[in-house]
């Protein structure tokens, strides 16, 4: 059970910013919720009102701007933006980033506003955001204010943002075509990981000499920090093994790490150098785009549509006490769900008869509850279940047509690849996602989409080769 007592959707930023007024501190706005969710969970944070934005028009925008900015939205996701041609051409550094952020379902509903408020110093998007000079706007009921990214930050977790703010607008210039930048990141594995250190750089350059850097390290302070010391030692001179070395150095040097459950000072301190090498070197040699997909090649499981319900009225109010229903479709059918206000969708689905979306950690990280969302897959440990009123959702269940079952099921049968079988809903859901959004998947991209579903017996090795066996098998029904 969650821990909240009124869910409201607003379908206005009027209507968002007058209900953080009127239950200042009592109140934390929903967009993406991944963080939220498991934070009031674990008892980290109360919440007694939460206030959905998901439905605001307009605030998942990505543009350039008549003032020459990039501005990006509130309801970004993490998705979107690595995706985003605009990002991928001028900001390759935020682009790069997102696409590294935890896994599909995840980039899917997090939001970069969402991990900028968080606050963590291990957050990706915060340390990317502060190379490229980022500010962000807050607005309340009161007015408006807009500071510089670095200065919203007090320490570990806590910002300047007041209990009725909320973060509206991030805008930051784009790269020029003398500008280079990369973002780097340790972490134990490719997907569903947090990084130990993380190295956002940006050069700009006058041929082959540096002529401006800007160094920004994460989970090596209490806020992510800039290394003068080291950008000072790049300007003027091009980037030599030598000066790349020496920059590598001061870097570390203006680190102060701690010793933690994911790594000790002295490794981070040393891994801060690694990475900062490895960045220059590689814009040197023009490699900054390293395994980003271009935005028609990614896997994000989308699917086929990609839907936005609206609501009537200003707010829609649902409360724990069960009074007003949750109204949705689930696998084509209309159904009207009591009670289930302060769950999340995972066990609002279970509850409601829907078991083949399974239970794991729920904490995110092993997919097995993966469901469709508007057409969008999702992990629904991680969504409140007040967010499923007015939406379209599809579980395992409803992959079947007419008896028949989806090319991803009868493959899955037909390579032998389930053992436990618990895990392997998850896989299914994300897989038949990916045939939707890309009927030929290479390798690669199957790696990609499955990325966020764990399984513990089979090595994965048949559960791609029944991926690929499903695209087969879907080009000749």
């Amino acid at each position: 059970m969650t821990h909240w007592n009124v869910y409201y959707t607003v379908t206005s930023m009027d209507s968002a910013v007058q209900l953080l007024a009127e239950h200042a501190g009592e109140a934390r706005l929903m967009a993406g919720g991944t963080d939220l969710i498991l934070e009031l969970e674990k008892g980290l944070h109360t919440a007694p009102v939460l206030i959905d934005i998901t439905r605001v028009g307009g605030l998942d925008d990505i543009r350039l701007g008549e003032d020459g900015l990039i501005h990006i939205g509130p309801m970004v996701t993490h998705a979107q933006a690595a995706a985003s041609p605009l990002l991928q051409e001028q900001a390759l550094p935020l682009a790069l980033t997102c696409w590294g952020v935890g896994a599909p379902q995840l980039r899917n509903r997090g939001t970069i506003a969402g991990n900028l408020v968080t606050a963590s110093p291990a957050n990706d998007t915060i340390t990317t955001l502060q190379a490229l000079g980022a500010r962000v706007t807050l607005r309340s009921a009161r007015g408006e204010r807009t500071l510089p990214l670095r200065e919203l930050y007090l320490h570990v977790r806590r910002t300047q943002m007041e209990p009725d703010e909320m973060l509206v607008d991030i805008a930051f210039k784009p790269l020029k075509a003398n500008q280079r930048g990369i973002y780097l990141k340790l972490r134990p594995r490719k997907a569903l990981a947090i990084a130990v250190v993380n190295v956002a750089i940006v050069l700009t350059l006058d041929k082959d000499t540096v002529t401006h850097a800007h160094i920004a390290m994460g989970c090596v302070a209490p806020t992510i920090i800039d290394a003068p010391e080291a950008e000072a030692a790049l300007v003027g001179g091009p980037l030599t093994a030598e000066r790349i070395a020496q920059a590598a150095q001061l870097a570390a040097d203006a680190a102060r790490p701690i010793n933690d459950v994911r790594g000790s000072a002295w490794f981070r301190h040393e891994e801060v150098a690694a990475l900062v090498q490895r960045g220059l070197e590689t814009l040197r040699d023009g490699g900054e785009r390293m395994d980003l997909p271009l935005p028609k090649a990614m896997p994000l499981l989308w699917g086929k549509t990609r839907l936005r319900p609206r609501l009537s009225g200003m707010t829609i109010a649902h409360h724990s006490d069960g009074d007003e229903p949750i109204e949705c479709t689930v696998n084509g059918e209309n159904v009207t769900v009591h009670g289930a206000n302060s769950k999340t969708l995972l066990h609002m689905l279970r509850d409601e008869g829907y078991t083949g979306t399974k239970s794991g950690c729920e904490e995110g990280e092993c997919g097995a509850c993966t469901v469709w969302l508007d057409g969008i897959a999702v992990l629904a440990c991680l969504v409140a279940a007040p967010r499923a009123h007015g939406a379209s959702i599809v579980t395992i269940e409803g992959l079947q047509k007419n008896g028949k079952l989806h090319p991803v099921q009868a493959a899955f049968i037909e390579e032998d690849a389930v053992q436990c079988g618990f895990c392997t809903p998850g896989f299914v859901m994300s897989a038949a996602s990916l045939l939707e959004e890309h009927p030929h998947p290479t390798r690669e991209q199957i790696i990609a989409a499955l990325s966020g579903n764990l399984c513990r017996c089979t090595g994965y090795y048949k559960i791609i080769r029944a991926v690929e066996k499903a695209a087969e098998l879907s080009h000749t029904l």
